[in-house]
């Protein structure tokens, strides 16, 4: 699955956006390089019901951006990626 597939699947089972999640975390200050992965795993987990997996991919917009590594970006396999640029405003904005 992609990484911009993940995000539509958090989309799809919350109603949010990643871009909604990003002020969220800010709000409630773990968009600080100090804050660990597993504080903001657990607050997903518990206020939205999201697996690690989901969760981790949040966790990487929320301190990283909308900006992925070239790795999967054309390649053939099952985490391919048209671009490096992620998608954070929604489904709906598209």
């Amino acid at each position: 699955m992609s990484f911009q597939a993940y995000l539509d699947n958090i989309e799809d089972k919350t109603g949010k956006t990643p871009n909604e999640f990003i002020a969220m975390a800010k709000e409630k200050g773990f968009n600080d390089p100090k804050t660990k992965a597993g504080a903001i795993v657990d607050w997903l987990k518990e206020d939205y019901g999201l697996g690690r997996g989901h969760a981790m991919a949040l966790v990487y917009v929320i301190k990283n951006g909308n900006k992925t590594g070239e790795k999967h970006v054309g390649s053939r396999g099952v985490h391919s990626d048209p671009t490096s640029t992620l998608d954070l405003d929604g489904k709906k904005a598209k």
